[in-house]
Order: C-alpha cells, then sequence, then structure tokens
C-alpha cells in the first residue's frame, strides 16, 4: 500500500467513527513526533500494538479487499496482564476481510452501527483436519442465542446484532447497504501468530512510501 493511501484511510475512518459517536482514546491523534516523545509509559501501547491499523492484506485492491481499524486495548498472549482485547473496525461497503481462523482467540463481531441501513454479512465454514473448509452445519450463538448454518452459510448482523466466532471457524465479513461500524470484543489479540487465512495473505501490507506518515500504524512505533 502506498503510504498516502494509508493517511487516507485513517483520516477517513477517524471522520466515520467522530460522525457515529465513537471517541477514540488520545493516542489516536499523537503524530510521529509525538511518539519519539515518548518513553515508557507508553510501553503498553507498543507491546501490544495498540493504535491504528490499516491493510490491504498485500493485495493492492483495498477497495474490493482491505480493512481500518483501531485497537483500543489488548494485553500479553501469556495471560500475565489483560486477558482481553477491543478493536473498532471501519468495514467499507462490500470491502471484504477475507477468510481466516484462529487457534487461541474467541471474539465477539459486533455491528455497531452504519452509515445507512447497513448490515454485515459474515460468512462461516468450520475448519477440517486439512485445514480447508468443513461441509458440515454451523452452530454459533448471536447475541446469547443459539443458530445453526449450513456450511458457507451468511450470518447478517443488524445494527445492534453480534456473532461469537470460536477458535477454528472460518470466517468473512463484508458490509452491505452502506459503511460499518464494527466492535471487536475479544479474548488477548495476537495478529502476528494467530491468524490463519485461506488464501496465503499476509496480515500487514508493504508500505510504499510515498509521503510521510500522518500517524504511525501500530507495527511502526
Amino acid at each position: 500500500m502506498k503510504r498516502s493511501l494509508v493517511n487516507r484511510c485513517i483520516t477517513e475512518a477517524a471522520a466515520f467513527f467522530a460522525e457515529n459517536r465513537f471517541v477514540l482514546p488520545p493516542f489516536a491523534d499523537w503524530t510521529p513526533a509525538e511518539w519519539k516523545q515518548r518513553g515508557s509509559e507508553a510501553e503498553e501501547l507498543r507491546a501490544f500494538k495498540l493504535g491504528w491499523d490499516v491493510t490491504d492484506f498485500n493485495s493492492g485492491n483495498f477497495p474490493s479487499l482491505g480493512l481500518t481499524l483501531f485497537t483500543l486495548r489488548n494485553g500479553p498472549p501469556d495471560g500475565s496482564g489483560k486477558v482481553y482485547a477491543e478493536k473498532i473496525m471501519y468495514v467499507r461497503e462490500n470491502q471484504v476481510t477475507p477468510f481466516h481462523y484462529h487457534v487461541r482467540k474467541t471474539e465477539d463481531i459486533i455491528n455497531r452501527g452504519s452509515s445507512g441501513t447497513g448490515r454485515l454479512a459474515v460468512q462461516l465454514y468450520n475448519r477440517g483436519l486439512d485445514g480447508g473448509f468443513e461441509q458440515t452445519p454451523i452452530t454459533v450463538v448471536c447475541d446469547g442465542v443459539r443458530r445453526n448454518v449450513e456450511a458457507g452459510g451468511i450470518v447478517m448482523l443488524d445494527c445492534g446484532e453480534s456473532i461469537t466466532l470460536t477458535p477454528y471457524l472460518f470466517h468473512q465479513f463484508y458490509a452491505i447497504d452502506g459503511d460499518g461500524l464494527i466492535g471487536e470484543v475479544s479474548s488477548v489479540n495476537d495478529d502476528a501468530t494467530d491468524n490463519y487465512f485461506f488464501e496465503p495473505l499476509p496480515r500487514y501490507p508493504q508500505i510504499y512510501e510515498d509521503e510521510p506518515p500522518a500517524r504511525l500504524l501500530c507495527t511502526e512505533y
């Protein structure tokens, strides 16, 4: 991704969050110069990759395959600190976060709002022993209520609704009928080692520096 695109995505996401009255913490506005001035008092932010995260999964096609998110809180994988994590995501209409599963993380994905009458589409498969899609029914919990879904089935989340995604459950999602303000509440998040994509994709893209960064990404502290 070009740095200019990353900068634009962060600006647009910050505006979208503000329009939906989701207020980010102060460090969301720190410039690269301000990060340089921060010492050990900000070590938790650096260690657990809190902050801005923009990816096109190195696809080169961000409008179709990509995501803009902000990690609000997280802890160490060994459970010696916070045992939970939270993210807020700007999911653009028809922009796909591709099929992946987690081995350790359980997460709730929450449709917190939309630019229109938007819904979040979540498509599901069980993981087979060979690491691929298993053609077996799936049982998930949506806001405390069990639902049965066929292999490859899509759960539609209206604003205010959520779904619990357990380990080894393949999922991909995208917004329809408007951009989505999507929350994630989970056990500790480790994007570096606990994302297993159906197609071999990098979680973090390569950045091409065509202009200075307006904000640093969570991998750049």
